[in-house]
């Protein structure tokens, strides 16, 4: 199979498009032929510093596409079935082996697409809104990073939810590109400063929730932002700074930080269920998935770069 690889950890040019070895499927896995990969932020902090599991190694968490094979000990899935699929790394290729746990039948007629995009980014989001964040109709929620491919899918489902919904964004544009989705108040963090424009817009109340997967010195300013027992769903690190925070700033206002690891009970009935959720409310059209833009994948190394160029609104898809 034909593959996108590297050698060692750097930007994004170390990815080289290669033959690897097809994968095995093991009696619990299947393994599937690649329509569609979805780049996550974590494949591209993977491949700025993440473990070299496998070397060469294949980086990327989401791909969707048909089984081709079925291991021994796996009955609710069969060959030919459109699914989506989730694991640790081994999306960018044109097959994968992943375990059947972590696959998730696509409904007919829902694009492929659309369908690799939605396990991370939208089970992501409804865990720190709902699971950790408690989140409650009436409420004031701020997505940190709103252009993302989390913060698209935290938009809707917080307003659906019947939140008011502010996000950051780093230009207007992208923030004008974010108010079909839900959202009342953008931010641009390159002119505004972040906990003074949400005092603004909140008459010095500030938000009761919010979802921030940049981390680093951006936690800060969450915390900041937070209102009279706020919480922080912190989720992530694209900023690739330390986390620093002074933990003072949550104790005047009752405020709380919740870590979340959408994978950390990857293997649970809560997290599969929920997860086959979303994807059926999608294909019904009940939410958006937002796609900037796709590359072929021999072209991954562009795709990651223009990631990191800070462009895109939504996720960006390689096409074996």
């Amino acid at each position: 199979m034909k593959a996108a690889v590297y050698y060692e950890n750097g930007g994004p040019e170390v990815l080289k498009y290669e033959d690897a070895p097809d994968p095995t499927c093991n009696p619990g896995a299947v393994i599937i032929r690649v329509e569609a990969i979805a780049i996550e932020g974590g494949d591209v902090l993977n491949r700025f510093g993440g473990a070299l599991i496998t070397k060469p190694h294949i980086v990327g968490y989401q791909a969707a596409g048909e089984i081709v094979e079925v291991g021994s000990e796996v009955r609710h899935l069969k060959v030919g079935q459109r699914v989506a699929t989730m694991n640790a790394f081994g999306s960018h290729a044109e097959l994968r082996s992943v375990h059947a746990r972590t696959v998730w039948p696509v409904p007919d007629g829902f694009d492929i697409g659309k369908a690799s995009m939605i396990p991370v980014a939208f089970g992501t989001a409804d865990d720190c809104l709902f699971l950790a964040g408690h989140l409650k109709a009436g409420e004031t929620v701020l997505v940190q990073a709103g252009a993302s491919g989390v913060g698209t899918a935290a938009i809707q489902l917080a307003k659906r939810a019947g939140a008011r919904v502010l996000a950051t964004a780093s230009s207007n544009e992208r923030l004008e590109r974010l108010k079909p989705l839900g959202l009342d108040e953008g931010i641009n963090y390159k002119t505004e400063d972040l906990a003074k424009a949400v005092m603004r817009l909140t008459d010095n109340k500030g938000v009761d929730l919010v979802v921030d997967s940049v981390g680093g010195s951006t936690l800060q300013a969450s915390i900041n932002s937070l209102g009279f027992r706020g919480r922080v769903s912190i989720v992530g690190q694209a900023g690739r700074e330390r986390q620093v925070v002074d933990v003072s700033t949550l104790m005047g206002g009752n405020r709380s930080l919740n870590g979340v690891l959408f994978g950390a009970d990857i293997m649970t009935d809560r997290f599969h269920d929920n997860v086959q959720r979303l994807i059926n409310e999608a294909a019904r059209g009940e939410l958006q998935v937002v796609t900037d833009r796709s590359f072929p994948l021999s072209e991954a190394a562009a795709a990651h770069a223009y990631i990191e160029s800070r462009q895109a609104v939504g996720r960006v898809l390689l096409i074996p």
